[in-house]
């Protein structure tokens, strides 16, 4: 579940990665980027200029 809402607050919301590692708890960004698995869709969205959570 940790692993599933930390890459939806990724692909879902305007936070940047250091305030989602202090909601998540990571203690690295190495860490907190072992957990985020993002879509492939969602990331050609946002290179299209498309905001997070739109």
């Amino acid at each position: 579940m940790r692993h599933e809402a930390t890459s939806r607050l990724f692909e879902r919301t305007d936070l940047d990665p250091m305030e989602i590692k202090a909601i998540t708890g990571h203690k690295s960004l190495q860490m907190l980027s072992r957990y985020a698995h993002l879509r492939t869709a969602d990331l050609a969205d946002r290179l299209a200029g498309k905001r997070r959570g739109a």
